[in-house]
């Protein structure tokens, strides 16, 4: 697929490190135009500059704008892939109401905002492409991480809202969603995710690569972790056996606690 990208505009949320830093990187390749952005100034200067790309540091879900002036005027494909991930849920005690607004404003909220901005454009040429970063939790949930599992459910509908909406207009939608990846946010998620993501994680290089090939094949769901669609059948075709799945994994990590 080299060369698939050449000189369209691609604008990557979140692109400091992790998965954001490969996909800018793998666009790159593809002959793409990039634009990098991240909270972090620095961290987002110093990926464009590798890539040869344009950082536009600040909050994701305001650099619409910013992103088109930087690639002269058109955004061709807009990868949503700035997230947060908080622990939380255990219903014995409070839950955190900064950690579920930070997570509906960032993993859906976001995204809703760029698609705001994005689909006027598109839907009058006639093209454009929406790459959402969601996870494995926003198909099937997540141990110890209520805010997390919920709004990357969130993520995950808003995502196929767009696709069965404005397929026809020429738009495409491509949700990403792999269990473990090596990345500060997997590091951040503690035992939980020493339990049930780093044994199967994977480089976010692999999500990239995931990405391109699902492209390719004209893919909405991506799953860079194959299991995941067994998973999320065994989670539909019954449910009950599978959460009784899940509490055990639950009681094994309150073991270990």
């Amino acid at each position: 697929m080299v060369g698939a990208f050449q000189g369209a505009g691609v604008v990557v949320t979140g692109a400091g490190g992790g998965i954001g830093a490969a996909l800018a990187r793998r666009f790159a390749a593809e002959g793409a135009r990039i634009v990098v952005n991240d909270l972090d100034a620095e961290r987002a200067k110093h990926i464009a500059d590798e890539v040869g790309g344009t950082a536009v540091p600040g909050d994701a879900s305001a650099i619409v704008a910013d992103a088109r002036d930087a690639l002269g005027g058109t955004v061709d494909v807009y990868c949503a892939n700035a997230g947060v991930a908080f622990g939380g849920g255990d219903a014995g005690g409070p839950p955190d109401e900064n950690a579920w607004a930070a997570s509906w404003d960032v993993n859906v909220m976001a995204h809703v905002r760029a698609a705001h901005a994005l689909l006027p454009g598109w839907l009058e040429r006639g093209s454009g492409r929406f790459v959402s970063t969601v996870s494995a939790a926003g198909l099937l949930t997540m141990i110890g991480a209520a805010p997390y599992a919920v709004t990357k459910h969130g993520a995950l509908a808003f995502a196929e809202w767009l696709s069965l909406t404005y397929r026809h207009r020429g738009v495409k939608v491509h949700a990403i969603c792999p269990q473990g990846v090596r990345t500060d946010m997997l590091a951040a998620t503690g035992s939980a995710g020493d339990l049930v993501l780093q044994p199967t994680a994977i480089e976010p290089e692999a999500v990239a690569d995931a990405l391109l090939k699902g492209i390719e094949d004209d893919r909405f769901l991506i799953l860079p972790h194959p299991d995941v669609a067994a998973y999320s059948q065994a989670r539909a075709g019954d449910p009950d056996r599978w959460l009784s799945g899940m509490n055990r994994i639950q009681q094994q990590w309150e073991a270990t606690r």
